[in-house]
């Protein structure tokens, strides 16, 4: 069929695909075991042609569900297109052959109509223990077989019959397998409703229809990123950052070089310059990781779905005018067999330096620096019967100043889009307990007309001896103002013993394998974004505000800001002093 679609059949076929991308991933996440998935929703889902080509996607992480196509031109190499027959199921996580990384389990199931191939329904989530050297993640590790299971392009059931032997592998190779077990059923489950629908889709319009459906809706999304990309002027664009280790050796740091070259209505990110790949888990899977990065800040810098007139579906399209370019054997493309399980913070920072890189032509678009990291902690221990329990948590950071308003607090930031695990379901489950879970104060979030949003404090207290691995970054790096703002503030790690409250110990961003004693308090402060603008043509009364709400002091409103307070007694204890202000004002201007 190549005659067009009317607009009407085709808004109906894609509110369709949207839907079904949407019911598979409440499914997923509605019937996990694990908190990781179940709370924070670090999973996607979606449905794709035979030419791996995404048709739609879930509202959940960003990171995921453009990873799938790799997944499924790895799994290819392994089941070809005349392998896949009715209810057979793949589970694939190769880090080399598409996967984000190793604990991203996908499960892919074949869709087929009247006796032919016509897509796939699959998902990703992140399993919160698949054997590696240390529970729940990996840092300081000599290459990809320490990161655990590695499960490449298998058929976990084949025509509709399940491999046993497979799934008692899986099982006897995790440490904590009622978890891992019940997630991989949530994901057959999920991916059983997508092809289930995608069929039932096809059923009621006729193949020739949806498919039509799905190669316009493609084209018209990628006509959409191409007009926004056109507006950008031609040119190079540059911007550069460091990380703070590799999580084994604390003397060097590791270089972040970005070069955003814009020609006509296409783009390329060429990372050449960064560093090269480490001898640690602290690498970057190409196709799974590094360029999902670039896919994502494009879509969301020129095709927010909140900040967009016109909708624009989540497909292939946004791909297509995207190139990335990263050297062979540096860090965001590395040479097999080195480990790549530790792979968010670079990408982070990779996305964040390109908003930079972009900020003098986009300056409507951009944020100042934002947190541009990642805090996925470990915490571990074993039960007195000797079962394991593993528990991964992911902290909140900040956003940088905005051109029309501050920087969010305690968010999830750019790529990641979890959500924080309830604090109830931790005590209900597990030998932690949350000592102080708030907005941080003990710096302030960079000065601007527009702050940087301010990140978080977490304090977690083991009640009984386990392990911790930590995977951070940027206590060196601190995010940068734009347009005039201030620098923002550095994330740290703290450690103490409840009994010993005043010995406290300043650990690195990253760490592995960490033997904790019953009493030990983890604290991580996470960065605080930039400012955005000049700090003098911010709101005096939102600069009152903070100093109310507790984000800075008198002094800092005063220095940073140039805003004069005076003690009242009108219920909250200070007021603004207009004059005061307005004269102090001028003279830092002249």
């Amino acid at each position: 069929m190549t005659t067009e679609l009317d607009p009407i059949t085709l808004q109906v076929v894609g509110g369709a695909l949207h839907s079904i991308a949407e019911q598979m991933g409440n499914v997923l996440y509605r019937m996990s075991y694990s908190s990781i998935i179940r709370e924070s929703q670090d999973l996607g889902a979606g449905l794709f042609d035979t030419e791996y080509n995404t048709l739609c996607e879930s509202d959940s992480t960003p990171m995921h569900i453009g990873s799938l196509p790799g997944y499924l031109r790895g799994i290819e190499q392994t089941v070809p297109l005349s392998d896949w027959k009715p209810g057979d199921c793949v589970i694939h996580n190769h880090p080399y052959k598409g996967a984000s990384h190793s604990p991203d389990i996908a499960i892919v199931m074949p869709v087929f109509f009247e006796g032919e191939l016509v897509g796939f329904s699959a998902n990703t989530a992140h399993h919160v223990d698949i054997g590696a050297a240390t529970p729940g993640l990996i840092i300081d590790v000599p290459d990809v077989w320490a990161e655990g299971m590695l499960l490449d392009g298998v058929k976990l059931y084949e025509e509709g019959v399940r491999n046993e032997n497979l799934w008692k592998y899986i099982r006897d190779n995790t440490r904590v397998p009622g978890l891992v077990m019940g997630d991989l059923e949530a994901q057959i489950a999920s991916a059983e409703l997508g092809v289930r629908r995608f069929e039932e889709l096809l059923q009621t319009y006729g193949k020739a229809t949806v498919l039509q459906a799905t190669r316009q809706l493609m084209d018209y999304t990628e006509r959409m990123m191409r007009r926004e990309i056109a507006k950008i002027p031609d040119g190079e664009y540059f911007a550069e950052g460091f990380l703070d280790d590799d999580g084994r050796d604390r003397t060097k740091t590791l270089p972040i070089k970005v070069c955003v070259r814009v020609t006509g209505d296409s783009v390329e990110i060429d990372l050449t310059g960064s560093s090269p790949q480490v001898p640690t888990a602290f690498n970057v899977p190409f196709d799974g990781s590094t360029m999902v990065a670039a896919f994502f800040v494009f879509r969301a810098m020129l095709l927010d779905t909140y900040t967009s007139t016109e909708f624009v579906p989540q497909n292939e399209g946004s791909f297509r005018p995207i190139k990335v370019t990263a050297p062979k054997g540096c860090i965001f493309n590395p040479v097999m067999p080195a480990a790549a399980e530790a792979r968010f913070c670079q990408i982070q920072r990779m996305a964040d330096l390109v908003i930079k890189a972009l900020s003098p032509v986009l300056p409507e678009k951009c944020t100042a620096g934002n947190a541009a990291t990642l805090s996925f902690a470990a915490f571990s221990g074993v039960r007195p019967n000797g079962d394991y329990w593993v528990f991964l948590e992911v902290n909140e950071a900040a956003m940088g100043g905005r051109p029309e308003s501050d920087g969010p607090d305690t968010i999830e930031e750019l790529m990641r889009n979890t959500r924080n695990n309830p604090l109830e379901d931790l005590g209900m489950h597990l030998p932690l307990i949350c000592d102080r879970y708030e907005v941080r104060d003990d710096v302030p979030p960079g000065a601007g007309k527009f702050r940087g949003g301010s990140g978080v404090v977490k304090s977690q207290r083991y009640l009984t001896p386990g392990y911790m691995t930590h995977e951070s970054d940027r206590h060196l790096d601190v995010p940068w103002g734009v347009f005039g703002g201030k620098e923002g503030a550095c994330g740290k790690m703290e450690i103490y013993n409840f009994e010993r409250p005043d010995e406290i110990r300043q650990e690195y961003s990253k760490f592995s394998g960490l033997r904790t004693e019953e009493g030990d308090v983890v604290s991580y402060f996470s960065p605080s974004g930039g400012g955005y603008g000049d700090p003098l043509e911010r709101d005096p009364q939102k600069v009152l505000d903070d100093v109310l709400d507790g984000f800075i002091d008198v002094d800092h409103a005063k220095e940073a800001y140039g805003v004069v307070l005076k003690e009242v007694d009108n219920g909250y204890g200070w007021d603004l002093d207009l004059p005061a202000t307005e004269a102090l004002r001028a003279q830092s201007a002249a």
